[in-house]
């Protein structure tokens, strides 16, 4: 994360906070050091944010502060909250969570204060046939895709069979019915499609695998341009594997 976008992340934590939080639990949700901080509260500061509070007592924002709206129209406010609502119906709690604290965020933005009160949605959603939600090991894979550390799984195919593999997750694929991980094999030598449901995560290993995510996820997709297909075929394709 950049200076900057940590910078506008330290202040959309402190609008969602109506009492003063205190540099310790800041930098515990924002995944950084007091000292930095520390040094973000008198950057702000400096650039004339309304910060009360000091250190070892807590800091908030006073009310009249205000980033440039996100200027939504009411049809992309919908969609976001009818995808939003989805994400938290259906996926693991962690995910569930960040879901409802960005629509809070959204909200608060747009009304310029606090997100305590709003017209109601137009579009709601609600849970498919299938009710499925993510299995456990969804919150470890997506970790495993942000800090790009190759895994050691087990997984069952179609047929029963067991297999034990190092991979390289790159994305996960959300389907109604199904979560797909997308990886480079390192006992195949190529990108496989992995099934979330029939996997078991062994470890997630501190070793980074190489290049960079974006490259990989553009080769994935230059070579396997039907991906989103991947589901349209038999399940007991070869290309889950």
């Amino acid at each position: 994360m950049s200076r900057t976008s940590r910078l506008f992340e330290l202040i959309s934590v402190l609008r969602a906070r109506r009492m003063p939080v205190t540099a310790l639990d800041l930098a515990r949700e924002l995944g950084i050091s007091q000292r930095s901080i520390y040094r973000d509260i008198e950057t702000l500061r400096s650039l004339g944010a309304p910060l009360d509070g000091q250190a070892g007592i807590g800091y908030c924002l006073r009310e009249g502060f205000f980033l440039p709206e996100f200027a939504f129209s009411s049809d992309e406010l919908d969609a976001l909250i009818l995808g939003l609502g989805w994400v938290r119906q259906r996926a693991d709690p962690a995910l569930a969570q960040g879901s409802e604290s960005a629509l809070a965020k959204i909200l608060s933005a747009r009304n310029n204060g606090p997100a305590t009160s709003h017209e109601p949605p137009a579009l709601v959603t609600a849970a498919s046939a299938s009710e499925l939600v993510d299995p456990p090991q969804a919150a470890l894979l997506r970790d495993a895709i942000r800090r790009q550390r190759k895994v050691a799984i087990s997984y069952e195919d179609a047929q029963g069979s067991l297999s034990d593999r190092t991979i390289w997750p790159i994305a996960i694929v959300y389907f109604d019915d199904v979560r797909v991980l997308a990886a480079w094999c390192e006992r195949r030598s190529a990108f496989r499609h992995f099934r979330v449901d029939r996997l078991h995560v062994r470890t997630i290993s501190e070793e980074r695998y190489p290049g960079r995510r974006q490259s990989i996820m553009k080769q994935w997709r230059q070579q396997d341009r039907d991906w989103r297909s991947i589901l349209t075929v038999s399940d007991t394709s070869r290309r889950y594997q």
